[in-house]
């Protein structure tokens, strides 16, 4: 109820597409320059529009990618037979426009205030909404220590590989990889589970916070798995999204 009344206030704008980045094969970023953006939290999201020749509409939330204070972007991966993302993906250019409307949410927001330890279990695209926080971290100089669990098919398919890769202080990203390993692999694979996160996640005593995004059977599986370790449930925030990308 409260998440509709939050979109009823909010009004549609058109805004420029300032660059479109190549992530993967099958994923791009899309930096956006609003006329009339409030500025949002990092794990928010937002809403894109597209509107056909004949009047057809088709509506999608993506997480913002990008931290407080730095201009929205969304990274969008293409679905084969989806109606938005193949023309994100292939076919929208800097200088397009596109629809949007936010930023929504409250629930899955971090601010360096909320103390830590953070860990943070990502699963595909399920990364976005994490790089926000991961870089408000940095740029806010906080010193609080984050783990990130990154679950991917295969490591091309991992997004923000090299901005990941990078060192920043207090930060250990660990990588599972599920349908292919590269020769000489030596990180995790497979699926995340209770036993993975028992290696890897924050021990309970630490009192640590979880972020968990992704499909909805990953957020479900890695939830359950961190409150059998003993987080409790309330420090377990969770964020998830269905067949058509969008959250």
């Amino acid at each position: 109820m409260a998440r509709t009344a939050l979109r009823r206030r909010l009004t549609w704008q058109t805004a420029a597409v300032t660059s479109v980045t190549r992530e993967t094969a099958s994923v791009v970023t899309i930096q956006l320059d609003p006329p009339a953006w409030p500025g949002h939290r990092a794990g928010q999201h937002l809403d894109v529009r597209l509107t056909a020749e004949d009047g057809y509409t088709a509506e999608r939330e993506y997480s913002i990618a990008s931290a407080p204070g730095e201009p929205p972007a969304i990274t969008v991966e293409r679905l084969e037979g989806g109606e938005v993302s193949p023309y994100l993906t292939g076919e929208l250019r800097a200088g397009d426009e596109l629809e949007l409307r936010g930023p929504v949410g409250g629930y899955f927001v971090w601010e360096p205030g909320d103390g830590g330890p953070l860990m943070l279990l990502a699963g595909g695209s399920g990364i976005v909404p994490l790089r926000s926080i991961l870089r408000h971290r940095h740029r806010t100089g906080s010193d609080v220590p984050a783990r990130l669990l990154y679950s991917s098919r295969t490591l091309p398919d991992a997004i923000y590989r090299d901005e990941l890769g990078q060192r920043h202080d207090g930060v250990q990203v660990s990588y599972t990889l599920t349908r292919g390993q590269p020769p000489g692999w030596t990180g995790h694979t497979g699926r995340i589970n209770q036993a993975l996160l028992a290696e890897v996640a924050w021990p309970a005593k630490a009192r640590p916070l979880a972020y968990i995004c992704g499909p909805t059977s990953f957020v479900e599986t890695a939830a359950a798995a961190l409150v059998g370790l003993g987080y409790p449930p309330e420090q377990v925030k969770t964020e998830r999204f269905g067949a058509t990308g969008g959250h």
